[in-house]
């Protein structure tokens, strides 16, 4: 989960992500995973290698949705749009692994077919990048960079805490940021 160089931001990010997860499966809310199964063959994210398998604690429960992707958008190539339509799902909440790939990719997705898209960047990680000039990009910078890239364009970024809100009848509604309409 270093990413290649096993240089990563964010060593929070699981734990935050936990704490959200708990939050939600004890609200009885719907939860989706995406997990990316590779198209190369020993790649760490191929399904049938061991450190393809999902990270432990993050195991889908019965009736959650899970939806295998080849490619970095959770909505290409899978029923991920079909399921939460038919569920009445308007909003979501996007967390994970890589902040700059999977996760910036299907939140610019999610916001495109008009989903009340928030983004929790303490929830989210990624691993430094090598630039076309050889500059190695602090995981941090490429971090923060995804973020403001979709900030305000295709989706909310809010705290673990103003999610929690969310979930809390009695909290004051965020306000919401999206210029993709």
């Amino acid at each position: 989960w270093g990413g290649p160089t096993g240089r990563r931001n964010n060593p929070d990010a699981e734990s935050n992500m936990l704490r959200l997860l708990a939050a939600f499966r004890q609200q009885g809310l719907t939860v989706a995973f995406t997990r990316h199964n590779s198209r190369e063959a020993v790649s760490p994210l191929k399904f049938s290698l061991p450190t393809g398998d999902q990270k432990q604690g993050f195991e889908p429960l019965p009736g959650e949705i899970v939806v295998s992707k080849d490619v970095n958008s959770g909505f290409v190539g899978t029923d991920l749009e079909i399921q939460l339509r038919r569920k009445g799902i308007s909003r979501l909440v996007i967390v994970g692994f890589f902040t700059n790939m999977c996760v910036e990719t299907t939140t610019r997705m999610a916001g495109n077919l008009g989903f009340d898209t928030y983004l929790v960047p303490d929830c989210c990680a990624t691993s430094n990048r090598i630039g076309l000039d050889g500059a190695d990009y602090d995981p941090e910078l490429v971090h923060d960079m995804t973020v403001a890239n979709l900030h305000r364009e295709f989706c909310t970024a809010i705290t673990p805490g103003d999610v929690l809100g969310l979930l809390d009848a009695d909290a004051p509604g965020l306000e919401r940021i999206q210029g993709n309409e």
